[in-house]
């Protein structure tokens, strides 16, 4: 069997760009012959009265946007949070699931009940209760959560450096970055010219 190139997609539960971007990423594992990985990313956010004037008027903005883009789409809630989050929790919440095959799910939930302002991504006890809805163990999470998972998502902190990121979401195809949801169309586009549509376009035309 031929080795899948791998695209990666580097994300955080607080980012209403890496949300609307989240389900469109793995959906693109149907297009193309790629193995679609995530990979939490935390973000160092500073919080109201720490930004400069013009960098409330731009977050304001980004939420304006977001939610323009979510209307097209279904309509997706985007509650700004009220503070800024530390979501190593959720993060690690998502290796977890990760482990089972069903980070998507578990992100997709994470993300639909932080903007609804129903789910502390820095809370252990928040996380574990997401994972147990879900179908999941709780007490297997704490435990991974207090072992293996903290090893692991400071391993992948540590992989972002290396790869450079500074936002998300960001895609990484062999070594070329992709910022933002906006990106995505732009990302089809490379990966179809690198050969690796599942159907070419001719031969559904």
């Amino acid at each position: 069997m031929a080795v899948l190139d791998e695209l990666k997609m580097y994300s955080d539960f607080k980012s209403p760009f890496a949300y609307l971007a989240f389900a469109p990423f793995f959906e693109l594992a149907d297009d193309f012959n790629i193995s679609a990985r995530w990979i939490p990313f935390q973000l160092r956010l500073k919080g109201k009265g720490q930004r400069s004037v013009y960098s409330e008027y731009k977050v304001k903005y980004s939420y304006m946007d977001a939610r323009r883009i979510a209307n097209m789409h279904g309509g997706l809630m985007l509650r700004g949070p009220l503070k800024i989050f530390d979501t190593t929790p959720a993060l690690i919440g998502g290796l977890f699931a990760q482990r089972q095959g069903r980070e998507k799910e578990f992100g997709l939930k994470a993300f639909e009940l932080f903007f609804k302002r129903e789910f502390a991504a820095d809370e252990v006890d928040a996380t574990a209760a997401l994972i147990s809805s879900l179908g999941m163990s709780a007490n297997d999470y704490r435990a991974y959560y207090e072992g293996d998972g903290k090893e692991k998502y400071e391993r992948c902190q540590e992989e972002a450096t290396e790869d450079h990121i500074f936002g998300v979401p960001m895609f990484m195809l062999r070594g070329e970055q992709f910022w933002g949801f906006d990106r995505m169309e732009l990302l089809r586009h490379r990966l179809t010219e690198l050969g690796l549509r599942k159907t070419p376009i001719s031969a559904v035309s």
